[in-house]
């Protein structure tokens, strides 16, 4: 069975009539929903709802856009300084989207979205320039294929579709169950590549509570159905783990099933996740303190905090832990002076004495007050 095929067939069916069992029920913000054409929200399809995530000027990809629906609510929330991407490799969805492109544009007040044909797991590959140049260079011969393999080696070093660190956050509403097992750790390596530092990620998509059996991934309805393509619930979170990025949870789980099929549960789902910065671990000074309610936590890079206990932390990570997805579990304190910053290398659950930080400034996450 040929994946790519399978669900190509099944969304240009989409594109042209309405299939209701390609979606699960979704609750969008019906604001954003107002400005956008009756036809893309009828013909677009997902599990849940990643444009909650955008923030105002970001530069937004939507992986496997459809019809465009996610791209355009996404835009109304970046305003003027933002940008959206939206890639599909299926033309049908592709026309779609476009379509409406000049009267969303004067809708919103400007042209921030612009969608492109490419593979979700190989971003960096142009496909409708390969299609250009394989009209010109068709390919009968083996000396013929090695000649493509060459113009794309060259596209991707040097004309990107989507380029390294350009993109603020990466969002999709159930796709990445459409990409064959074969390509699905490229597929989250090329998310983590076209990130910048401390870029964001934001996945709608279903899982499953145990492995898919082998019958039920032959089952070329049940892949173009967004079914046996699905992530291990727990392996959906390891494998964003696994590539590097940090904070990954679950921010959206439904508790009753969308589907079962065989005894296995089928649910929507949103992970999150963030990109590390790349900086270097300098010490400065700074400390934590877990506030609890567990008796210690363990971080992604194996740093572990027991509650209440001041632990020293590098400049990088306390800003990670104060001001980024950790921010509600953590108190920070700066250095009571400033002093020129150092290479970390102070052993994992290192305390960070008192003395050092009397009379610091503390980030607590809430607003200051006083006893009484």
């Amino acid at each position: 069975m040929d994946v790519k095929t399978v669900v190509l067939e099944r969304y240009s069916q989409g594109a042209k009539a309405r299939q209701s069992d390609l979606c699960c029920p979704v609750d969008y913000d019906t604001e954003l929903l107002a400005l956008i054409p009756e036809e893309i929200r009828d013909k677009d399809y997902g599990c849940g709802d990643p444009s909650r995530y955008v923030r105002e000027g970001d530069v937004v990809l939507d992986l496997g856009s459809g019809a465009g629906k996610i791209c355009y609510m996404a835009a109304q929330v970046t305003g003027a300084r933002g940008l959206v991407i939206g890639i599909d490799m299926n033309d049908d969805m592709l026309a779609l989207a476009r379509k409406y492109q000049a009267a969303m544009a004067a809708k919103l007040g400007g042209d921030r979205v612009r969608f492109v044909k490419g593979q979700i797991e190989d971003l960096a590959l142009d496909v409708e320039a390969m299609e250009r140049y394989l009209a010109g260079h068709p390919v009968r011969t083996a000396s013929e294929y090695a000649g493509l393999q060459d113009w794309q080696r060259r596209q991707r070093r040097e004309a990107p579709l989507i380029p390294d660190e350009s993109v603020d956050l990466v969002v999709s509403n159930c796709v990445l169950n459409l990409v064959a097992d074969e390509h699905k750790r490229q597929l989250i390596h090329e998310i983590h590549r076209v990130l910048k530092p401390g870029g964001r990620v934001a996945i709608s998509d279903v899982v499953s509570d145990e492995p898919v059996p082998e019958r039920l991934k032959r089952d070329p309805e049940l892949w173009s159905g967004c079914l046996a393509g699905v992530f291990q619930e727990e392996a959906f979170l390891r494998a964003f783990a696994d590539a590097g990025f940090l904070a990954v949870a679950y921010d959206k789980w439904e508790a009753k099933p969308w589907r079962v099929i065989e005894n296995v549960e089928f649910r929507s789902v949103t992970l999150t996740a963030v990109k590390g910065t790349g900086e270097p671990e300098l010490d400065g000074g700074h400390a934590v303190i877990y506030r609890g309610p567990y008796a210690s936590i363990a971080d992604d890079q194996g740093h572990v905090y027991p509650r209440g206990a001041r632990i020293a932390v590098s400049e990088r990570s306390f800003r990670l832990l104060t001001e980024g997805p950790y921010r509600k579990d953590f108190i920070g304190i700066e250095p009571a002076q400033r002093r020129e910053p150092k290479p970390f290398c102070l052993p994992a659950g290192s305390r960070r004495a008192p003395a050092e930080t009397k009379g610091a400034r503390h980030a607590t996450g809430s607003p200051a007050g006083g006893c009484c």
